[in-house]
């Protein structure tokens, strides 16, 4: 049914919860695979150093994708990963689906609503609303 299937992660329990979920789906439908981290660009107004900042982000980015290599071969299926950089992760998701030609996108959402939502945002509710392809949300 889903030929390419988009997972974002940003390396939390809760993003896993949506990674584990979207590989099994995956697995099913013998879907190409493609998982995404989406990094901040450097902040003008930040202490830290161009080299600093890129170094941290992409370090954390390697060790979400990490995690989900390794759920990947345990269950074995093939993954491509990709990290992006962003203002915007939902931005980023959007646009990468797009441009690879994806017809899923699998995220984790924690499922506010109401102020907690407005207070904190949800880049799972920007991708909802954005996103020309369907989304599936696990929560």
């Amino acid at each position: 049914m889903y030929k390419h299937i988009l997972i974002s992660t940003d390396g939390s329990e809760l993003a896993m919860k949506g990674v584990e979920h979207g590989l099994a789906l995956g697995k099913e439908n013998a879907s190409k695979i493609t998982v995404i981290t989406v990094s901040q660009p450097y902040p003008l107004q930040s202490a830290a150093t161009l080299d600093s900042w890129s170094a941290a982000q992409k370090r954390h980015a390697e060790d979400a994708l990490l995690a989900v290599k390794g759920a990947a071969e345990k269950l074995g299926v093939e993954i491509a990963t990709r990290q992006a950089v962003n203002d915007s992760a939902a931005e980023g998701i959007v646009d990468t689906a797009r441009d690879l030609g994806c017809d899923l996108i699998v995220m984790a959402s924690h499922g506010r609503r109401g102020v907690s939502r407005l207070l904190l945002g949800s880049q799972t509710s920007e991708v909802v609303s954005h996103s020309p392809i369907p989304v599936l949300v696990v929560r």
